[in-house]
């Protein structure tokens, strides 16, 4: 048996993990980050002017958001201290700000860096503030989250948020050749697995190498893989698209101006992209459904009628067929005429409800059960509508103290420019027969 796990690798012996052993060593190690780290980067001037402060460092895993922390204690002289948000508490941060406290006592001060740091609560964040003023701590958080929404705005108006950004093909690229060199052999991979093997990477350096691995501890002799056989040797890698968090939102608001845009093949590559990353189909059509009102309205009324049917069609086939009925809606919905004539009138209209306080209608269109309302002048002077020419009294519904508002105004597009039609003549007969305007 221990031979068995001696020719495995799995000895006393066995090497750290590829992507450990390639860890950069200095700050121009670091691959895909030269808005930061290139000669006219943000942390290099930081660097020069001995001015760096605390830190937020927002972007997706396997971009170095660690690695630049540890390195830039490492120039700056500073005490390395890493702590996770998902493992530590109340008790934990207490001891890491008395050791923290104790150091500085010595002349050593610390770089505390802190993972996942959105996931401590707003209590939790706010307990950094002291350490922070006062110097014992330079904080540098990392977080996949939008700051904006996840942290205290106290906390970031004394920190310094930086993007990371996903690695590109060049940068995945320069990551391989190291592990070429690391490795002494070529990566088994023809010209389409190597491609292949850098989309699945999908911009993490970590999981580029991760999967470079997978790929040497499969290959036996002289064998090269294609894309094809790569797939099945290392599966796929789930792409990074997170329901609950910023990936769900970007993609549905790509999804939504998409369609709004009136461009259909991206509206179906987003689609594709959420249903991809598991993304509830209820919870797309549910968005249809707002995008065929919001974005298409009367331009054409059908629009809002075909992401209904969508909606009912998934429900009725299920997965994976139903999908087709939603794909279908994407399409009709980025090619329809677009307005946002209804949406607009809605809100100016729900602007002037809360402006005008409790108004009373006009007494004319008032009923009048009672001889008491008579006697108050409830409903006198009511033209009825279908006894008028052309069905139309040309009546004010509005309140007096009001006067006539104008909320609609729709386009010259689709089904609204025969709305706008009407809308004129309607008017032309209310200034002759009296009608304000």
């Amino acid at each position: 048996m221990s031979d068995l796990f001696q020719s495995a690798g799995l000895g006393a012996q066995t090497r750290r993990p590829l992507a450990d052993r390639l860890r950069p060593m200095q700050l121009s190690d670091v691959v895909g980050q030269d808005h930061l780290l290139g000669p006219d980067g943000v942390l290099t001037r930081m660097l020069e002017t001995g001015s760096l402060g605390s830190l937020v460092f927002w972007g997706p895993p396997g971009t170095g958001k660690t690695t630049v922390a540890r390195l830039l204690a490492d120039a700056t002289d500073l005490r390395f201290e890493q702590i996770s948000a998902i493992f530590s508490g109340v008790a934990e941060l207490k001891k890491v700000f008395e050791t923290a406290r104790a150091s500085r006592l010595t002349g050593k001060a610390t770089l505390l860096f802190v993972d996942e740091i959105h996931r401590f609560n707003r209590a939790q964040q706010d307990s950094f503030l002291p350490v922070m003023e006062d110097g014992t701590v330079t904080l540098v958080g990392a977080t996949t989250e939008n700051p904006s929404f996840e942290l205290n705005a106290a906390l970031l108006s004394r920190a310094h948020v930086l993007t990371f950004r996903t690695l590109d093909s060049e940068a995945l690229e320069r990551l391989l050749a190291r592990a070429e060199t690391e490795e002494g052999k070529p990566l088994p991979l023809d010209e389409g697995a190597r491609a292949a093997l850098l989309r699945m990477a999908d911009g993490d350096g970590r999981a580029a190498l991760t999967l470079a691995e997978d790929v040497w501890r499969a290959a036996r002799g002289g064998e090269t893989f294609d894309a094809e056989r790569l797939q099945e040797l290392v599966q796929r890698r789930a792409p990074v698209y997170d329901k609950s968090r910023d990936g769900h939102y970007n993609l549905i608001s790509a999804l939504h101006k998409s369609v709004r845009g009136s461009d259909p093949d991206a509206a179906l590559y987003w689609f594709c992209r959420m249903l991809d990353g598991g993304e509830d189909p209820l919870f797309l059509a549910r968005r249809l459904i707002r995008m065929a009102v919001e974005d298409i309205g009367l331009a054409d009324p059908n629009a809002l009628v075909q992401a209904n049917a969508a909606r009912d069609a998934y429900q009725m086939l299920g997965s994976p067929e139903g999908e087709l009925a939603l794909a279908q809606s994407v399409v009709y919905l980025a090619t329809a005429p677009k307005s946002n004539g209804a949406y607009v009138a809605y809100k100016a209209a729900m602007r002037a409800a809360k402006q005008h306080g409790s108004l009373a209608p006009p007494k004319h269109i008032l009923n009048a059960p009672t001889k008491l309302m008579k006697s108050e002048g409830y409903g006198d002077g009511y033209a009825y509508d279908h006894d008028q020419p052309d069905a139309f009294s040309g009546q004010d519904y509005f309140p007096e103290a009001m006067g006539r508002q104008r909320f609609y105004d729709p386009p010259e597009r689709g089904f609204e420019r025969e709305l706008r039609k009407r809308l004129d003549y309607w008017d032309k007969l209310r200034r002759e027969r009296g009608g304000r305007s």
